[in-house]
């Protein structure tokens, strides 16, 4: 079976209704993967799977089981190559969050993202807090977990605001990600930016 028919098989395993309510559909597990492929400290692939499931889901049987989470083993190594890559890193959705960002496939990515930062949030923001924490804000953005948040409600209620960081998510992986997988090659990245 090819790469692309496992990952259709899982995208439809994890958009099923069966899934308990905290599972991550496919594309917020694309986001969690994502994280997990960029943080620092590797996260023993047993945990990260229990976590996106939020509890066991029930497959049809063990052959299942195996396939489904070792397409997910998979898809997080393929993401990891992307990010490694010089290309530009694509999301699997839109970069839009539409008229109603909570129903949009990238917030549920962000969403998912942040989850994934969430599990060692410390090995995110150990040596470089405020750096990380600036590269992580397009995300932050998206995915409305922190719109209580005086200045993200500011962000939030300003729809070319909005547009103008969501579209940086991508540059802001690839930042990321030399950040905390290449710290060798920090000057390169610690150049100024132009707003």
């Amino acid at each position: 079976m090819s790469f692309a028919e496992q990952l259709h098989r899982l995208q439809a395993f994890l958009d099923a209704d069966e899934l308990h309510d905290e599972a991550l559909d496919y594309v917020a597990a694309h986001g969690y993967l994502t994280a997990l492929s960029i943080c620092a400290e590797t996260v023993p692939d047993r945990e990260w799977i229990d976590a996106l499931f939020a509890e066991p889901p029930h497959y049809a049987d063990e052959a299942q089981h195996q396939e489904i989470e070792a397409t997910l083993i998979q898809l997080k190594a393929h993401i990891a190559r992307q990010l490694a890559s010089d290309e530009e890193f694509e999301l699997p959705c839109d970069l839009d969050l539409g008229d109603d960002p909570d129903d949009s496939e990238l917030r549920g990515w962000c969403i998912g993202f942040m989850e994934g930062v969430f599990l060692r949030e410390s090995a995110w923001f150990e040596n470089d807090e405020e750096e990380v924490s600036e590269m992580l804000l397009p995300i932050m953005v998206g995915s409305g977990l922190f719109d209580e948040q005086p200045e993200f409600a500011d962000i939030a209620a300003d729809a070319n605001l909005m547009d103008d960081m969501i579209v940086q998510i991508p540059e802001a992986l690839t930042d990321l990600y030399l950040l905390l997988q290449a710290p060798d090659e920090k000057p390169a990245i610690l150049k100024p930016r132009h707003h």
